[in-house]
């Protein structure tokens, strides 16, 4: 069911995401230093991403979510929180698509505006225990994936471990059902994916696609269907 002023939410996340994406990807992309990479380690330049492309891709990608976003929370208090996110998140998902790589120059700035929005919403709405689940579920967050990293590095980059935080403050904020499923619902994505591309023979089993993308489906889808998850479960 569609928030209380959906449709006013869902054009105001369209629009404002989509054009601060299309603005904001590119100059990031130009700006950001570039990692350091190990020895016979090679990717993309972040420079040579900044043009049309990334812009039409950023805006659009920003555009989408943000509409949907809009149309699930309405003008709800953490709204402004998520749209943040969904710039950020677009970003992200595209230089990760493209270089393999999260800059961590763009994560961490995203905690605090993030986490500065989900305070306000706390202290416009007085859900405090909304706050202190997101703060938990963050942590939960980042310390499964920080596990996954540590033994399973080939599969999960540092990056992703980053990533994993910041979603789950912003699903937790919402609820459990929708910080495990958004946050986990990555994994099921990216299973499909890799599936389909090794049967496919696109790519062959060594080989590794971006998980971040997945992460950031994940997390919409988490918004999405969370809650109605969380109810058919608990019966």
């Amino acid at each position: 069911m569609p928030a209380d002023n959906a449709l006013l939410a869902a054009g105001i996340g369209a629009v404002a995401c989509g054009a601060v994406a299309s603005v904001l990807g590119p100059w990031l992309m130009r700006s950001i230093p570039e990692p350091e990479l190990e020895e016979g380690e090679t990717k993309v330049s972040y420079a040579s991403l900044a043009g049309r492309r990334a812009a039409y891709w950023c805006g659009g990608l920003a555009a989408v979510a943000g509409g949907i976003l809009g149309w699930v929370l309405g003008l709800d208090a953490v709204l402004p929180a998520w749209l943040v996110l969904v710039v950020a998140g677009s970003v992200l998902g595209y230089i990760d698509a493209r270089t393999r790589f999260l800059p961590s120059v763009i994560i961490w700035p995203t905690y605090f505006v993030v986490g500065a929005g989900l305070v306000a919403a706390a202290l416009a709405t007085g859900e405090w225990g909304s706050l202190r689940r997101a703060a938990i579920a963050g942590a939960i967050g980042f310390a499964v994936f920080y596990v996954l990293w540590f033994a399973f590095p080939r599969g999960v980059g540092f990056g992703d471990v980053r990533l994993s935080g910041l979603l789950g403050i912003a699903l937790g904020w919402l609820g459990w059902g929708e910080f495990v499923s958004g946050l986990y619902g990555g994994f099921f994505l990216g299973a499909i994916v890799g599936i389909v591309l090794i049967a496919a023979r696109i790519m062959t089993r060594k080989q590794m696609v971006p998980f971040g993308p997945f992460m950031l489906v994940g997390a919409l889808a988490g918004v999405l269907l969370g809650a109605p998850l969380e109810k058919l479960y608990a019966g």
